[in-house]
């Protein structure tokens, strides 16, 4: 089988994610109401709200690891000058540490058969590239903590921004054979629509729990293969087939 270049995405597509997000924004909203509670502010607005400022820095920053807690802080300054509720510096502080914290969680927990897919894809000879969104030192960490280093050494390509630009960018500096690159991702804005407006193969894996974020239509043409698979075991058996065809 002809090698195969692979680029994987790493947040929620090989390692848990956005659970440990929702899990913090629970607090959050659950802090926000308990505050506001004279206000009739429900969990809805608060989630609407903070989303919208979330989003709104990741247009402007990309993948920082600042503008997650500065989004509480601006959701709360909203509904303090909505409210006339008198902001308190002790508060912020403690949305701000909250919102930090999402980055610190001690343990990492892996995709279902992220391994062992790995392993398949390797032991066939293809050769593995990670390009993660994000700020290096927390991508990093996350790499030795999953031991993925042992898939991927120095193959790493981390960017506060995904997009079109930065993939194309990756794909012109490193000379890969498009018709033998793929990127594999949950994330249709940053990994699917990229990889198809650059000509490459992709497959896209929806994440268990997925953001908002991420999801858009998808109205480019795709050059080369495009596969939904359900799970990441699949992956090593599709690759094979299409490589084979």
């Amino acid at each position: 089988m002809p090698k195969q270049t692979i680029l994987f995405d790493l947040d929620d597509t090989l390692i848990h994610c956005n659970k440990y997000f929702d899990a913090v924004l629970i607090q959050f909203a659950d802090l926000m109401t308990t505050w506001f509670n004279g206000y009739r502010l429900t969990e809805d607005e608060v989630r609407r709200k903070q989303s919208e400022f979330d989003i709104a820095g990741i247009h402007k920053l990309g993948f920082a690891a600042g503008h997650f807690p500065q989004s509480f802080l601006e959701t709360y300054d909203y509904f303090s000058a909505q409210t006339g509720r008198k902001p308190s510096a002790e508060e912020r502080k403690r949305l701000y540490e909250l919102g930090k914290s999402v980055y610190e969680f001690p343990e990492i927990e892996p995709y279902p058969d992220m391994t062992e897919t790995l392993e398949k894809l390797r032991h066939a000879g293809h050769e593995l590239f990670l390009y993660t969104g994000g700020e290096p030192s927390i991508q990093q960490g996350k790499v030795s903590k999953m031991g993925l280093d042992s898939f991927f050494g120095d193959r790493l390509f981390i960017s506060p921004h995904k997009t079109t630009e930065v993939l194309e960018s990756i794909l012109t500096q490193s000379k890969f054979d498009r018709n033998a690159t793929w990127m594999i991702g949950n994330s249709i804005r940053t990994d699917v629509v990229p990889a198809l407006e650059t000509g490459i193969n992709a497959i896209h894996i929806p994440a268990i729990t997925e953001w908002s974020f991420n999801i858009i239509d998808i109205l480019v043409k795709p050059k080369r293969a495009f596969l939904q698979l359900n799970k990441l075991l699949d992956v090593p058996p599709a690759i094979r087939k299409h490589s084979l065809a």
